[in-house]
């Protein structure tokens, strides 16, 4: 006999909100796009991580796009 479901006992899916996953790949990726971008100081490994970290989480994700890495002229 096929088990009967309640529909008011059935759990709703919550909507995605716009922050996102980012891998710490992706992560690493981007606090040594930062590092770049300031010159390669050392010094501010943690805040290049965690400013990394909270645009990653801010930037909607979009099917099929990843951040790629930027060119830098040497």
């Amino acid at each position: 006999m096929p088990k009967k479901t309640n529909p008011s006992l059935q759990t709703a899916t919550k909507p995605r909100t716009a922050l996102t996953h980012p891998s710490t790949e992706e992560i690493a990726l981007r606090a040594y796009q930062i590092y770049l971008e300031r010159g390669g100081a050392p010094g501010n490994a943690l805040d290049d991580w965690t400013r990394a970290e909270r645009e990653l989480r801010q930037k909607p994700s979009e099917p099929g796009s990843k951040p790629g890495p930027k060119l830098v002229a040497a």
